[in-house]
């Protein structure tokens, strides 16, 4: 997850004497780049997970160091190390305090650190990471597009992952996603991977095939579920007009298996999608698992149409309501006492419209091969299949 805040205090922390003061809950925060910040104008640069350096010169009081760290939150940083000792000499505690509630971490260095040469050494570093990171995604790639490419990308991925591990897959999708220049999607990615609180190295987070992925390694359950649920939230918090659907696959042994919790992770994106869900979980799909892993999605909407269509035909000409009644048939055991009930329509009518049912499929609906054949298309009419939707034909 690239070169973190926790990773600038372990390696450097020392050397630069930094001392994390605010907005602790940030620590796993992932940083693009530094940039030195002494006036409100280059802020308008910013494209996400900077994190932003200052001596204070244009900061002095109280009033400016709040709303840099609100402009800052806004433009989405990773974070802010404040130069303390000539222009600061000491960080205002209402600072200190909308830092904890931004979750925006904020450092200091002493006067006496040569901040040119932090930037420089951070910088390196966080280039450094990002070659390894490029590398990492690549062999994630290889196993999620590839399954016979495993071999190589377990040799790629074994001084950083447990490729024996458990693997998750969490996908996340936006309208027009696939059309954003790459500027945009990348700037969304970067306040995407913000929003992904307590994610250490043990995860990759990347976009691939219209969709950003988080790869989660031997991440415990209560965990992956924590890190979602805080995710939900703080996408509502700071891109409120940002809507995202998001699918998660079972857990899945082995490297090897990689390609499979993709190909669950993105069933499930596609029932959140369809359904208008803000997230699917594979697990609680039911037999819908079964029909979204169909990669074929043209052939489910042929078997569903060309069975239903007499009845839908039927419906949209008389404002008739022939395909519920089928649908509560199957779902009730043909019981019409408990349609009746259901539906609030007598039994006698809805004898009628089972005898017109069947006379309009030419089925008898005594066979469970006919039931199951009308289920299954029910099913699959629901699933509001279309083409463009991410991984359907």
């Amino acid at each position: 997850m690239g070169f973190t805040i926790e990773d600038m205090l372990t390696l450097t922390g020392d050397r630069y004497q930094m001392s994390l003061i605010g907005g602790n809950n940030g620590w796993a925060n992932s940083i693009s780049w530094v940039l030195m910040l002494e006036d409100f104008t280059i802020l308008r640069n910013f494209m996400g997970k900077e994190l932003a350096v200052t001596t204070g010169i244009g900061f002095d009081n109280e009033d400016k160091l709040l709303a840099l760290v609100r402009d800052l939150n806004r433009h989405h940083a990773a974070g802010l190390i404040v130069n303390t000792g000539f222009y600061i000499h000491e960080i205002p505690g209402s600072v200190i305090s909308l830092c904890d509630e931004l979750d925006l971490p904020l450092l200091t260095v002493p006067w006496e650190i040569l901040i040119s040469e932090m930037i420089k050494d951070l910088s390196v570093r966080i280039f450094l990471q990002g070659m390894t990171d490029e590398q990492i995604i690549g062999a994630f790639i290889k196993a999620i597009g590839s399954p016979d490419m495993a071999t190589a990308a377990r040799q790629d991925l074994l001084q950083y992952f447990d490729v024996d591990g458990d693997f998750q897959i969490i996908l996340m999708h936006m309208p027009g996603l696939d059309t954003m220049d790459t500027v945009e999607r990348k700037r969304i990615g970067y306040r995407m991977e913000l929003y992904l609180e307590n994610v250490t190295h043990n995860c990759s987070f990347f976009y691939y095939d219209a969709c950003f992925v988080l790869i989660c390694n031997n991440l415990p359950p209560d965990i992956t579920g924590q890190v979602i649920r805080d995710f939900e939230k703080r996408m509502s918090l700071r891109m409120p007009e940002g809507r995202i659907s998001i699918g998660v696959s079972s857990r899945m042994k082995d490297l090897d298996q990689l390609h499979v919790a993709y190909r669950r992770a993105k069933a499930a994106l596609q029932m959140a999608i369809t359904t208008g869900s803000k997230r699917v979980q594979f697990e609680d799909m039911g037999i819908y698992r079964l029909l979204y892993l169909v990669p074929d999605k043209a052939l489910l909407r042929e078997m569903s149409r060309d069975l239903l269509k007499p009845l839908l035909d039927y419906d949209a000409k008389h404002q008739s309501q022939l395909l519920e009644t089928l649908e509560n048939y199957i779902r009730l055991d043909g019981s019409f006492q408990a349609m009746s009930e259901l539906m609030f329509v007598h039994r006698n009518t809805l004898m009628y419209r089972v005898n017109k049912i069947k006379k309009l499929l030419g089925m008898d609906l005594t066979s469970s091969e006919d039931k199951l054949s009308c289920r299954m298309a029910c099913l699959i009419l629901h699933m509001n299949l279309k083409p463009g939707l991410p991984g359907q034909s």
